[in-house]
């Protein structure tokens, strides 16, 4: 099951938690003067924006035993960090992505059922503590906003060859699903996307000082906080547990080479310098079998007649009767602009990896028996029906479905780190942090 979205709302649902459990200021105690310390092409980031994520994740290191570098050092970390996040989600509003009302309301209800609270009871828990619901309603916002941002922009985008899939076949371990998996944490040391040779040997030379501190035992998680410019970096740069085919290729490759505890010397990428340690190994058992849903939908495509709005809201009525008691497949033969509506919508036996990943996610979060409200894929809005789930062995014939994903997934984080580079030096930034 394709996991990004839930990750990034049960992650920012920490963070939220975190500060729903902070002591609130005094009302005696002073407030520091706000001021501008980036902008963000016409927009800005403020010095009490900057210091209250910050407070945020100085919990999160302190909660995960991370040594804490230098207060100044963080703030230059997370300030990056807060100028990333209005790059993407001004590329959002400018590309028409956004999370509507009733998405957000399913994501806070997730969060509380997470945190075995009804929604009730988190908004009473953010209210005890000075959390302002509607602001942390927002946030969740945002980042829903920023995972779709990156599965339109780079997930929906990865192609991977036969050739690709032939090569991978061919490694007898691949075949046989692996059989270890490895830990791994990183920094990354991003290159702007059109560096010079000076730039990048600048960069080149602090990846090298990076690296020989870790080598003289300064802790890495430590190093990540200060210089990763990887989003993971103030968590410590911790990519947790994967089969190798899972982590990207770059990684994978020297990972299997490492023993527990050791780091890799700095290597180059399209997207910078990177250093690499191997934290624990452990083994892992070939994966023979894999879960099949069998599932139908209804298409309504988006054209030039046909707008985002018209074919949501059309669904949006056929969910209703569906609801309501209506026959989907009945429905979809009258209404689906897909292939299988002369089959009632029926899809028949889905693997893993057959479908875009929207559609995929939108499927393994369903319920036999449950039908989907209006999801969007590239081909436009669908309504789902998860009709049954089975586990299968996997045959030669899936082989090759299979080969694909893991491939997807091995490019995905090399990917999205080449479109942040690129998004970041296409924007207007003005750090303003040192100005006292």
């Amino acid at each position: 099951m394709m996991l990004l979205l839930r990750v990034l709302i049960l992650s920012c649902c920490c963070v939220g938690l975190a500060a729903a459990q902070a002591p609130r200021r005094q009302s005696a105690d002073p407030l520091p003067a706000d001021r501008i310390v980036a902008v963000v092409n016409e927009e800005v980031v403020t010095l009490y924006e900057l210091r209250t994520r910050l407070d945020l994740a100085v919990r999160q290191l302190q909660k995960q035993g991370t040594p804490l570098p230098a207060r100044d050092v963080l703030e230059k970390q997370m300030l990056e960090r807060l100028v990333m996040d209005k790059v993407q989600l001004q590329h959002a509003k400018e590309t028409g992505i956004k999370v509507d009302d009733a998405q957000l309301e399913q994501a806070l209800q997730r969060i509380a059922t997470s945190n075995k609270m009804s929604l009730a009871q988190l908004r009473e828990a953010l209210k005890k503590d000075g959390i302002a619901y509607p602001k942390f309603r927002e946030e969740i916002r945002d980042e829903m906003t920023i995972a779709r941002v990156r599965e339109r922009e780079v997930e929906n985008k990865i192609t991977i060859s036969e050739g690709e899939i032939d090569n991978y076949l061919a490694d007898d371990s691949a075949k046989n699903g692996g059989s270890e998996e490895y830990e791994v944490a990183h920094i990354l040391l991003r290159t702007p996307e059109s560096a010079s040779p000076e730039q990048i040997q600048r960069i080149k030379a602090k990846a090298d000082q990076v690296f020989e501190r870790v080598g003289k035992g300064e802790d890495f998680s430590q190093l990540a906080a200060s210089f990763s410019d990887a989003p993971d970096g103030l968590q410590g740069g911790n990519l947790g547990w994967r089969p190798s085919e899972r982590l990207p290729a770059i990684f994978s490759d020297v990972v299997v080479k490492l023993k527990v505890g050791e780091v890799a010397p700095v290597l180059r990428s399209p997207n910078g310098f990177h250093i690499i340690k191997l934290v624990a190994k452990r083994g892992g058992a070939a994966a023979a079998t894999v879960q099949q849903t069998h599932a139908r939908h209804i298409l309504i495509k988006v054209n030039e007649v046909v707008s985002e709005a018209d074919a949501k809201h059309k669904l949006e009525g056929l969910y209703e009767r569906i609801k309501n008691g209506g026959n989907f497949a009945e429905l979809a033969r009258l209404f689906s602009q897909d292939g299988s509506a002369s089959k009632g919508g029926d899809l028949g036996w889905i693997y893993p990896g057959d479908t875009v990943p929207d559609f995929e996610r939108a499927m393994n979060e369903l319920k036999p028996g449950e039908v989907s409200k209006p999801i969007q894929s590239p081909f436009g809005f669908h309504l789902i029906e998860v009709l049954e789930r089975r586990v299968q062995d996997v045959s030669s014939d899936r082989q090759r479905a299979a080969a694909r994903q893991i491939l997807r997934d091995r490019k995905m984080d090399e990917a999205y780190q080449d479109w942040l580079r690129q998004a970041r030096d296409r924007a207007y930034v003005e750090l303003r942090l040192e100005e006292r």
